[in-house]
Formats: C-alpha cells, sequence, structure tokens
C-alpha cells in the first residue's frame, strides 16, 4: 500500500488504518456486541494485506477494544504503528466522563499499556477538549510521558486552531484526529488548512460516516442495527430526519462515478479524502475480514478533477449544509 508521513514526524503510515471502535463491542456508544475472534481475525487480515497501523482509544468497550488489539498483535507488535486515546475515563458503574487532569492521563496511559501489551504506544492523542482543564496542562502531561517513552508521538482528537495553536506555542502537536468525510466537512474551513500550514498530520475518522456512504443502507438497514448500537439513537444526528434520506439520496447518484473507476460508493468515499492534501491518512473500520480487505481499494489511486467537481455538485444538491 501507499504510504504518506506523519506531519513531521518521520513515520510513514499506509493511506489507509484500521479503526477499532467497533471492535471494543457493546457500551454506551458502541456498535452492539462483537465476536472477539472474528475481530482479532479482521485486524490480523489488515495487517496481512499491507496496513500497517491501527487507531483505538482506551473507552471503546471500556477498555475492551484495546485488549483485543493487543491480544491480535501478540507476536506482531513490531510491525504496526500503535495508536491509541486518552481523555474519556469511566467509573465503576460504566459511566464515562471527559478529564483530561495531567493525573488522569498518566494513570490513563498506563492501563492501556497494559491492555494492550505493550511498553509503548505509537501515538497517544487526547480524545475530547475539556474546559475544565487549561489545555496546556494536559499538553504537558503527554510531553512528559513522551520524554519519558512511554509514547513515541503525541496528538489530538477533535480540536480546533485555537486548541491546535496552545498546544503548537509548547510543543509540536505530531497529528490532529477530525472527523472528515465527503458530508461532514466542517474541518475544510480552518482546520485543515491549519494543519497544512503547520505541517501537522491529520488521520480524519468517519470517512465513510459509520457506514452511511457504503450505498447498504436504506430505512430498513437502519431497523437491521442492533438494538444498542449507538446509530439508533435520537443524537446521532446522520441517522435521523432530515439528514438521513438527503445522504441516501447523495449516495445513491454517486453509484454511476464510483462504477466508472471499477469502485464501490464506500471506496469512493475513502478516496475522496484521501484526495485533501492535508490529509495523511484515513481511519476506517472493519468488523469481519472481508471488509477489511474490500476498504483496501479505496487507497492507492484518484479521482479526476471533473469528478470531484461532479462529487461537490451532487452534495449541493442534496445535502448543502
Amino acid at each position: 500500500m501507499h504510504t504518506r508521513q506523519l506531519g513531521k514526524t518521520g513515520a510513514n503510515l499506509t493511506e489507509i488504518g484500521l479503526g477499532a471502535w467497533a471492535i471494543g463491542g457493546a457500551w454506551d456508544w458502541g456498535w452492539g456486541e462483537q465476536d472477539d475472534a472474528a475481530s482479532v481475525d479482521t485486524i490480523r487480515r489488515a495487517l496481512d494485506r499491507g496496513i500497517n497501523w491501527i487507531d483505538t482509544a482506551a473507552v471503546y468497550g471500556l477498555g475492551h477494544g484495546e485488549e483485543v488489539v493487543g491480544r491480535a498483535l501478540k507476536g506482531r507488535r513490531r510491525e504496526v504503528f500503535l495508536a491509541t486515546k486518552c481523555g474519556l475515563p469511566w467509573d465503576d458503574r460504566r459511566r464515562v466522563a471527559n478529564n483530561n487532569h495531567p493525573a488522569s492521563i498518566r494513570k490513563e496511559c498506563e492501563n492501556s499499556l497494559r491492555r494492550l501489551g505493550t511498553d509503548y504506544i505509537d501515538l497517544y492523542q487526547i480524545h475530547w477538549p475539556h474546559d475544565k482543564v487549561p489545555v496546556e496542562d494536559s499538553w504537558g502531561a503527554m510531553i512528559r510521558l513522551q520524554e519519558e517513552g512511554k509514547v513515541r508521538f503525541i496528538g489530538v482528537s477533535n480540536f480546533g486552531v485555537e486548541l491546535l495553536a496552545r498546544c503548537q506555542a509548547i510543543h509540536p502537536v505530531d497529528s490532529l484526529q477530525p472527523p472528515y468525510s465527503m458530508i461532514n466537512r466542517a474541518v475544510d474551513a480552518e482546520i485543515l488548512p491549519w494543519c497544512r500550514e503547520h505541517e501537522v498530520g491529520v488521520i480524519a475518522y468517519s470517512p465513510l460516516q459509520n457506514g452511511l456512504l457504503t450505498g447498504k443502507f436504506s430505512q430498513d438497514y437502519l431497523l437491521t442495527l442492533a438494538e444498542d448500537d449507538w446509530r439508533r439513537k435520537r443524537s446521532a444526528r446522520y441517522f435521523n430526519e432530515p439528514l438521513f434520506s438527503k445522504v441516501l439520496g447523495f449516495v445513491e447518484q454517486l453509484g454511476p462515478i464510483a462504477e466508472g473507476y471499477g469502485k464501490t460508493p464506500a471506496q469512493l468515499a475513502i478516496a475522496w479524502v484521501l484526495m485533501h492534501p492535508a490529509t495523511t491518512a484515513a481511519i476506517v473500520g472493519a468488523r469481519t475480514p472481508e471488509q477489511a480487505d474490500q476498504n483496501l481499494g479505496g487507497a492507492g489511486w484518484q479521482i479526476s478533477a471533473a469528478d470531484m467537481d461532479r462529487i461537490e455538485a451532487l452534495y449541493l444538491a442534496t445535502v448543502g449544509e
């Protein structure tokens, strides 16, 4: 697979990384129960096919996701650039709370190292901003973990330009992980240009908009999701009206464009994210080896300028946020 350098780090990531959100299994923001054996097989298939990095988080499955990743990487740790996140710890009643206090970050890092079965994390990221803790304090804790060799590189997720700049003023931000897809373009205006200007790596999450851009969704398909799948929530904006129907109409019209390249709508959506000059790579989830295989078709090719314009026109006419 093609690789791109992550910011100024010198680390080269394949254009697609395996996202392990769903692999965590059932929790408040999970995708329903998962088969751990299938998850392990999926991770190993992705590595066998050339993907060289995995993105997970402590909170996925409340630690279970990291344990599954650690199990899959036994004997293969040195092959993988491993990224995880902190800042969303949970209590004994499985209640998750935002906490970017330095002591919490350090505790989470130690727990992640244990669950992942490793003595270092390649990329450690603050999962979400926390307005009750000065970002300088949180970032200082990340820097100390890097100085101690527990993590190689440090980054953030879901940060805006102001917080990125405050971190950058203290110590270089190695990467940002923002949501980015054909229909979720909030980072286009300011955040991606800032990252490009400051040579901050960008690993985009949800390029398939949580499955909506795969071409598999319909009103009936939504009803087949597990009862505890977070996409059933009223707060799942793109899975509720009026956006849900608009997006389905948009995806339907992407079909002929994708077919012109011998690709699926999902592969077209991944390639679209990779077309942005600020994007280093895309995080794409998979729950089966077959899904991992299919995702690979989103990398290693480009969409023509004419088709990029067609996609833009379709987006404005159908979703048009």
